[in-house]
């Protein structure tokens, strides 16, 4: 492997039913950075069918070019489909890096692709630089059960390929009126190599609900809750908000809020407008998904909470009284 001949950043643009995901227009963002440290170019590459609009995104949120793959084999994510264009892409155009959204396709896809191609990848991350003396992509990701951050390299093999959280990184600013390349490029997935197929979407929330990763105002609940029954209360003020529900893992480990609404490390990443940690001691693993967050508002009846340490504004309260008046605030705001 001749290091040298890898160039430019590749994002893979994850879509749903031809619709770009939202991490991977945040990872053009970041990518745009790291290219032009490398003085590369950035290229969006976009699998499925149907996917004219995912493509006008990619180049909206910045992308050079976009590489484009079609066919009636990719319409829903596979394993086996996506994994042998990706290679096949990658050994054609060799990239030097390839970035990648967490998500549950992307934690598929990346392992699968490094693996093939025997480089090395970088899951789960929550950091992204440049190595000043070499150029390499400088890693970072939490290690140890979070309780430490670990910066990886990839020095000896092309691409680098790591796998990043969605929210973590901010979206730019989309320009419509860009133009970018599309490169069509023809690459068929024999029926009997896919193994997996998809027969049916079960729909996990309230299709009116707002997705937690994509909501600007986030009001979560932890183990200062109390119960499950009192997370009507923070529903309440998120929805007067205009915004969507969080819990931390205490909170969902006592069964207290679903899963899909666990905020941090083994949760999800956001990065709101404005986060509210209601009852929230502030665990490194809970700041993992949430730190980068516009403001942080922590109500929680400890002073020496290390939620107060990161938040932009703190309320030493019993959160079953503050709620209730700042609903009460907001409400008469609204009312005149």
């Amino acid at each position: 492997m001749n290091i040298t001949d890898y160039k430019n950043v590749w994002v893979f643009i994850e879509n749903d039913h031809g619709e770009a995901k939202n991490v991977g227009l945040e990872l053009l963002n970041q990518g745009r950075i790291l290219a032009e440290a490398n003085k590369e170019k950035l290229i969006g590459v976009v699998i499925g069918k149907e996917v004219d609009a995912a493509v006008k995104a990619a180049i909206a949120y910045g992308a050079d070019e976009v590489i484009l793959v079609e066919g009636e084999e990719y319409k829903d994510y596979n394993t086996d489909g996506y994994a042998n264009v990706m290679v096949t892409l990658v050994e054609k155009f060799k990239p030097s890096v390839i970035l990648i959204g967490a998500s549950n396709n992307g934690r598929d896809l990346g392992p699968r692709i490094s693996a093939r191609l025997a480089t090395g990848l970088t899951a789960d991350c929550t950091g992204l630089g440049i190595n000043e003396e070499t150029g390499d992509i400088a890693w970072t990701r939490p290690a140890f059960g979070g309780n430490l951050m670990a910066t990886i390299l990839c020095s000896n093999t092309r691409p680098q390929i790591g796998t990043v959280r969605p929210g973590v990184f901010k979206k730019a600013q989309p320009d419509t009126t860009r133009s970018a390349p599309v490169i069509k490029e023809e690459i068929r997935t024999p029926a009997e190599i896919i193994r997996t197929k998809v027969v049916g979407f079960i729909k996990a929330m309230d299709e009116a609900a707002i997705k937690l990763e994509e909501a600007e105002i986030i009001v979560s609940g932890g183990r200062g809750m109390g119960k499950p029954e009192n997370f009507a209360l923070l529903k309440d003020f998120a929805d007067l908000l205009g915004g969507a529900v969080g819990a931390s893992r205490a909170a969902v480990d006592a069964g207290w809020m679903p899963p899909l609404q666990q905020v941090g490390q083994t949760g999800k990443t956001v990065g709101p407008k404005i986060y509210f940690a209601c009852g929230i001691s502030g665990a490194i693993q809970h700041l993992a998904g949430m730190s980068s967050s516009d403001v942080i508002v922590a109500i929680n009846k400890d002073p020496e909470a290390p939620i107060f340490d990161v938040a932009d504004y703190g309320v030493v309260g019993d959160l079953f009284e503050v709620i209730p008046v700042l609903i009460e605030e907001i409400r008469k705001i609204k009312a005149s």
